[in-house]
């Protein structure tokens, strides 16, 4: 198939696709951290061309309700409705199986419920980080390693100049259940 892994810099979910014989290209607006296929660039840009299956994830920050005490300034001055409308972009798009992934945010009242809420504990990392999946012809993965022991370490990082990045990076078990359940 051919896959874009739209919003994604760290290369983590395109390379597990890629692992499984899909042609699959990474697009964010930073360089990618992993060689491979990578646009750097507007993933506007790339909507166009006949993709089997797109796995986004559109930027949280202004749409998170782990920052909803911004919410009011960010409506005002008018990032949040950027963010929703990249959202919903991305959402309406042509292709025809598709996962947008965030974080518990406001879409789920502005758009629609998720069809799914995963944990890394739930593919193999001892984490404790609810992300929603929107889910467009496409199963609700399975969880494919259960870990009794959890942590909060996304949640307690203190702050830090990479910390919205190394916040959002895709969990490489998550990774891996996508291409193997999707792919």
């Amino acid at each position: 198939m051919k896959i874009l892994v739209a919003c994604e810099y760290s290369g983590i979910v395109r390379d597990a696709f890629i692992a499984k014989g899909h042609d699959a290209i990474s697009c964010d607006l930073l360089p990618t951290e992993s060689p491979g296929p990578h646009y750097q660039g507007d993933v506007r840009d790339l909507l166009d061309y006949p993709f089997d299956m797109m796995i986004a994830h559109p930027p949280c920050t202004h749409l998170s309700v782990s920052g909803a005490r911004h919410f009011k300034e960010k409506r005002v001055d008018g990032r949040q409705y950027t963010a929703v409308s990249f959202f919903m972009f991305l959402a309406k798009s042509g292709i025809k199986k598709t996962c947008i992934e965030n974080p518990v945010s406001i879409m789920s009242s502005l758009y629609s419920k998720p069809t799914q809420i995963i944990h890394p504990w739930m593919f193999g990392h001892g984490e404790t980080k609810a992300t929603c999946l929107w889910l467009k012809g496409l199963p609700p993965l399975l969880p494919t390693e259960i870990m009794q022991e959890r942590e909060d370490r996304i949640h307690k990082m203190p702050p830090s100049a990479d910390r919205s990045k190394m916040r959002s990076k895709t969990y490489s078990g998550i990774a891996k259940a996508m291409a193997e359940q999707w792919g």
